[in-house]
């Protein structure tokens, strides 16, 4: 099976989701970044992958409702856990109040509902010829 790893650890499989369309968000934005701010975020990966927990809660926190966020500042990396030790990122923004926008929280939760679907569906990951 085709897979979208970010990362993969000792303890968690980071990936990036990718919607309907075949597109992942997140990782392009990711992949618009400076090489700097991409080599914090994949270091945040490393540390949950390999550990399975980060203990700085200015890099990694819950943000309520299953969702948590990676925070290589100012960036979000919004993420939901999933069975099979995987971590879904969901999507990605710059975060500029001090609270998590409910439109970003929505769009996480909204995108793992699909994840969750088409996992169950058998759609989600591409078949390797």
């Amino acid at each position: 099976m085709t897979q979208y790893v970010a990362y993969e650890g000792e303890e968690f499989t980071v990936e990036w989701y990718i919607d309907e369309s075949g597109r992942s968000r997140a990782l392009e934005y990711f992949l618009d970044q400076p090489q700097d701010k991409r080599r914090k975020l994949l270091n945040l990966f490393r540390l949950i992958g390999d550990f399975g927990k980060i203990h700085d809660k200015t890099k990694f926190r819950s943000e309520e409702d299953g969702v948590y966020a990676f925070k290589p500042q100012p960036d979000r990396y919004l993420c939901i856990f999933f069975k099979g030790k995987k971590i879904i990122v969901t999507n990605a923004f710059v975060k500029k109040a001090p609270k998590l926008p409910q439109a970003e929280k929505e769009r996480a939760l909204k995108a793992f509902q699909s994840y969750e679907r088409r996992v169950k569906e058998g759609s989600y990951y591409e078949e390797e010829s």
